[in-house]
């Protein structure tokens, strides 16, 4: 379980895959000049809710990883994560869709269930 830091305030455990592909889509947001919200739902423990961040070129961030060694990416899911990060309220962690599927093709999938 890897750990996203937020300047000296927030922390939020996540999975070191899923850090992986927030990571990618935050630094390319800002390598774009592109400032954008992160939001996570907060443990239980903390209460519950949901903490948000506003993310810019000169936050300070630590992406820190459990494990040494880089995951595979998976470029439907960063798609995915980068269509939240362009949206009105911001980048929010979804889960993981199958490799090689399209953000309209898990839509249509969740819609049927």
């Amino acid at each position: 379980m890897g750990k996203f830091i937020y300047e000296n305030g927030p922390r939020v455990d996540i999975d070191d895959r899923a850090l992986t592909h927030i990571q990618l889509v935050i630094t390319a947001k800002l390598r774009r000049g592109e400032p954008l919200p992160f939001s996570w739902k907060d443990d239980a423990s903390l209460g519950g809710g949901r903490t948000t961040v506003w993310i810019h070129a000169a936050s300070s961030m630590v992406f820190k990883y459990t494990v040494a060694a880089h995951s595979s990416i998976n470029r439907s899911w960063v798609d995915a994560l980068a269509f939240t990060a362009n949206s009105p309220s911001g980048m929010y962690l979804t889960p993981e869709p199958r490799e090689g599927t399209t953000l309209d093709d898990d839509l249509k999938t969740a819609s049927h269930k």
